[in-house]
């Protein structure tokens, strides 16, 4: 039996409408202990709290205590759900039907990131309906926001059951032609999200796929593919991150922000990777109906090795380089732009559909 519970977190100004605003936190817990927490700003995932092996309670999630924490880091978008684009556009341009669109760059001018200056991450989401395991959220996105055309509207169930799988159903419509691909940007540490770069290290990881896409140094889409085999992508079998993440210090990006092309059955929600972190027995098996998920350990947060200040996270953790790891299901970035990628363009009458469950276990 899953408990829910919705509560005021803080107020903010709604970007969209310029006024004050409450953003919600929704609780879910099981019967094993599990709890989740997600808060209507960004349909963030603001904590996950499991037993390790010996019954020890952790929050897993990189997450912040205050609604102002999610503010002020917002350009790292932890636990954030990002639309209607994440990932990149390679010059914030893309041709439809004919006609050239240009939409916002929001990263140094030079392409456009998880959506823009204001993405899903940045809007204050609707609860229109709670379920017995969960709710329901809703954005409606304007035609032309972000330089996207098209209404948008996207409905998100989150739930949670006793087997402890947290589930992410993402729904969305459109009036007009227009382009989209959500994932989440959730950061875990399975040995406990203030354990940094010791614990990440002590994690094994494994994601069911042959290739990666290739990208150029501003991590933009060549249209190519790179075989993983014989290379530190290799990730079929478990690899231990403390002995791979060493071997990216000669390469220009320094850790894992790769986009896997998994393996589906089909178009069923299949499983395309598993975390493990053998000291406190905890892991997290992913699925997903989405061809890719972008696999990223925190190269960009607070390097404190060189002198950076850690980010100052939940309870007064210190959050920093290679502390934590994001599996982002999604279709492959910048796709619009590559006829050979798996298409984001949502035409009126037809459905998005992208379903992903984190299922974790002790």
């Amino acid at each position: 039996m899953v408990n829910v519970k919705v509560e005021d977190f803080g107020s903010m100004t709604d970007p969209m409408t310029k006024q004050p605003k409450t953003v919600k936190v929704i609780t879910l817990t099981n019967d094993h202990q599990m709890t989740v927490q997600v808060l209507t700003l960004g349909v963030n995932i603001a904590s996950v709290r499991i037993p390790d092996k010996a019954g020890k309670l952790d929050e897993l999630s990189l997450s912040f205590d205050t609604l102002q924490g999610y503010i002020d880091t917002q350009p790292a978008y932890i636990g954030a759900t990002m639309g209607r684009v994440a990932n990149r556009v390679a010059n914030g341009r893309f041709k439809l039907n004919g006609q050239e669109i240009q939409v916002t760059k929001n990263f140094k001018d030079k392409y456009q990131l998880h959506g823009g200056f204001v993405g899903f991450d940045s809007v204050i989401w609707d609860v229109v309906e709670t379920l017995a395991n969960g709710v329901v959220l809703r954005h409606v996105s304007p035609d032309g926001h972000e330089g996207y055309p098209g209404v948008v509207t996207c409905n998100i169930s989150c739930t949670l059951n006793d087997n402890n799988e947290y589930r992410m159903q993402i729904e969305a419509t459109t009036d007009k032609t227009t382009c989209v691909n959500v994932t989440n940007h959730a950061y875990f540490n399975l040995a406990g999200h203030n354990s940094g770069k010791e614990g990440l290290g002590q994690h094994l990881v494994q994601i069911n796929a042959d290739e990666i896409v290739d990208t150029d140094l501003d991590q933009i889409p060549t249209g190519k593919f790179v075989k993983v085999e014989n290379t530190v992508y290799d990730l079929r079998n478990p690899a231990k991150m403390s002995e791979r993440l060493p071997l990216f210090a000669q390469l220009p990006i320094k850790g894992y922000d790769n986009c896997y092309c998994v393996k589906l059955d089909g178009d069923k929600t299949t499983r395309i990777a598993r975390v493990e972190h053998p000291e406190s027995g905890r892991w997290l098996e992913m699925y997903s109906n989405q061809p890719g998920v972008q696999f990223y350990t925190s190269n960009n947060l607070p390097d404190v090795e060189n002198g950076a200040a850690a980010m100052s996270g939940k309870g007064g953790a210190k959050y920093v380089k290679h502390g934590a790891f994001c599996l982002e299901t999604q279709k492959y970035p910048d796709s619009m732009n590559h006829e050979n990628f798996p298409s984001i363009f949502l035409n009126p009458g037809e459905k998005y559909y992208h379903d992903v469950i984190y299922k974790f276990g002790n």
